[in-house]
């Protein structure tokens, strides 16, 4: 026979070893944001600063996209839980008051019937019936109690870890834009033409006609071109973030453009996709702050819609190194614990255009970027 009392003691307790999926993902988020701590440290000290620094980087941008899509599964899996319980207030209120009642009841006058020895029988065995179904009524509320319990607990930490979480990431961006300021290492292909570049600049009020001109703003070719044509199709975004037009596809404004627009977070550290030859760096025309690459001969890749640019033209820059970042506000804290509640797409409010040129025209970036 199950011991009322203690089932009742059992229902209201939550035990510490049953996480939930939902918390446990949550909990992964953190460790991923407490590890990208640790890598800032050793950053500091590392003989490749700037590869340590952009790793650590990429390591709070993906600890906190983790920590967002916690936060979000965290708050819809409470939800529910919520809303099933608020369905289920008349059971469950039912089921309280059954086990109260036989909680409070000594146990042999439970089972003492009064037509006598075959009714106590009898009243054996429906008790002995029902207490499977009361046990699995118990165990069912006991696990959306335990939950609940868990999830709440996820969210009361949450504002520490993504407080400490973007100070750390701010602090990455920072110690790697001054190292990229600072590199020396570098190889150049070429020596820019200053004045032929303004020049092109202020006589062209197309990318078609600047990109065209390029070539005129060489002054000294010093060194090999980089080859990436063997990558063609399988180059990574430059940028963590998410398409939103492909090539042709027309905006609100109904403007097309031929390459494409990613939507990224705030802050998104922007990366060489391959090696290649800075080609131009500085704002250009209606397009911000721009970097062109040249990751083979007579292909350019246009980056456009930065907030900060990294290198010089004629530098070659190795494949994942750091050539920009994206602007915008980071959300504060309390602005990602409201976000949670309100999908993927208040996170990603900055934009980068990335377009694709061979020879003298514009290609679909999808003949070498690969996108699943």
């Amino acid at each position: 026979m199950i011991r009322w009392a203690a089932v009742w003691v059992l229902l209201w307790s939550v035990p510490v070893f049953a996480q939930s999926e939902t918390a446990l993902a949550a909990q992964a988020a953190a460790d991923r944001l407490a590890a990208a701590a640790v890598l800032l440290d050793q950053a500091a000290g590392a003989n490749d600063q700037i590869a340590a620094l952009t790793e650590v980087v990429r390591a709070y941008e993906d600890g906190l996209g983790a920590m967002r899509d916690g936060l979000r599964r965290v708050t819809i899996r409470q939800t529910a839980i919520e809303a099933e319980l608020t369905a289920r207030n008349a059971e469950v209120s039912q089921l309280l008051g059954v086990l109260m009642t036989m909680g409070n009841a000594p146990a042999p006058l439970l089972l003492l019937h009064p037509s006598g020895p075959l009714g106590t029988a009898r009243s054996g065995m429906i008790v002995s019936d029902i207490t499977p179904a009361l046990q699995a009524q118990v165990d069912d509320l006991r696990a959306d109690l335990t939950e609940a319990a868990e999830l709440r607990a996820v969210q009361d930490n949450a504002a520490a870890t993504l407080r400490d979480g973007l100070d750390g990431a701010q602090a990455a961006r920072a110690a790697l834009a001054q190292a990229v300021s600072d590199r020396t290492d570098l190889p150049r292909r070429y020596t820019e033409d200053a004045v032929a570049t303004a020049l092109l600049i202020a006589s062209t009020e197309t990318l078609d006609a600047f990109a065209s001109g390029l070539a005129d703003t060489v002054d000294a070719d010093l060194g090999p071109q980089p080859d990436a044509t063997a990558l063609r199709g399988t180059l990574p975004l430059p940028v963590q973030g998410q398409i939103l037009r492909r090539a042709g596809q027309a905006d609100a404004a109904g403007i097309i453009r031929p390459g494409w627009v990613i939507a990224t977070r705030p802050g998104a550290l922007v990366t060489a996709p391959a090696a290649a030859t800075i080609r131009y760096r500085g704002p250009l025309l209606d397009y911000g702050i721009v970097i062109i690459l040249e990751p083979a001969a007579d292909v350019l890749l246009v980056i456009a819609g930065l907030s900060q640019a990294f290198g010089d033209a004629g530098q070659v820059v190795p494949a994942g190194a750091p050539i920009g970042m994206m602007g915008g506000e980071m959300p504060a804290v309390d602005a990602l614990l409201t976000e949670s509640t309100t999908g993927e797409g208040r996170q990603r409010s900055e934009t980068l255009y990335l377009e694709v040129r061979d020879g003298q025209g514009p290609i679909d970036p999808a003949t070498w970027f690969a996108v699943e």
